[in-house]
């Protein structure tokens, strides 16, 4: 009798589960996407990968897609974390999405690669596991930035940057957003393919900046600036125009999707 009614609370705290994630996801559908904070990594005396260029492609990128979301959805309101060249810690660019609510979390970098200088291409993440060694790197460098901080144990709950274990434990960490996050991710990939700049797909690891955001959030890798295709592309401004344009489509198609 005891098995019994353990199998039947079983299936009801399942079936309840489900219920609860749809609800749940139908929810944050219905509300619509009024609110979008767009982070430029980086900035002041963090310089980012290659000698400064990060901070400046990104915010360039950054203001770029801020622009054109503007002049297309004026009802939607466009928050950044940066504006200006100025440092800006990670807690604190959560935490100004959170306060205001928004619907979609977008962080933009650049990549680097000291290994391989063929590596090139876009990469745009989302929360979850690092499934290769390189992703793990990729978010050690760009946790890194907690260094500059003063306090980071105290700001970031004992987080150690230095600890491999540290990595594996935030790696772990679930956002509650996982699906709405992958499904803007793959449009931000889809679009990049489609402006002609090359693709790596859409990958998970840790990283800081979206572990405490209670929205859709993404981190966009915009491309190597140790590959000199990337790094021409970069730095110029039509190439900056391409990548912030696609992430406007991927914007644009999401926005779309979810108020249907």
């Amino acid at each position: 009798m005891k098995l019994i009614n353990l199998k039947i609370a079983l299936v009801w705290v399942f079936t309840a589960a489900i219920f609860l994630g749809f609800t749940s996801r139908n929810n944050f559908y219905a509300r619509g996407l009024k609110t979008v904070v767009l982070d430029a990594g980086h900035g002041g005396k963090d310089p980012g990968t290659g000698n400064g260029k990060e901070k400046k492609y990104a915010l360039d990128i950054t203001l770029k897609l801020g622009e054109k979301i503007e002049e297309n959805f004026p009802n939607v309101r466009v928050l950044y974390t940066r504006d200006k060249d100025v440092f800006v810690p990670l807690h604190e660019r959560a935490a100004i999405a959170n306060k205001s609510k928004a619907d979609l979390f977008i962080s933009i970098h650049c990549n680097a690669n000291p290994h391989s200088k063929s590596l090139r291409g876009t990469e745009t993440y989302v929360m979850g596991l690092h499934k290769t060694q390189e992703n793990l790197d990729l978010a050690k460098n760009e946790n890194n930035v907690i260094l500059y901080e003063e306090n980071y144990k105290k700001s970031y709950k004992g987080y150690n940057p230095a600890s491999p274990l540290a990595h594996i434990m935030l790696a772990n960490y679930q956002n509650a957003f996982m699906n709405q996050s992958l499904e803007f991710a793959a449009k931000v990939e889809k679009n990049m393919s489609k402006v002609g700049h090359k693709s790596r797909g859409v990958k998970q690891a840790g990283f800081i900046v979206i572990w405490e955001t209670t929205m859709p959030s993404v981190l966009v890798e915009t491309g190597y600036l140790t590959n000199s295709e990337d790094s021409n592309l970069l730095a110029s401004t039509s190439g900056r125009e391409k990548v912030a344009l696609a992430i406007f489509r991927a914007f644009e198609e999401y926005k779309n999707q979810i108020e249907k």
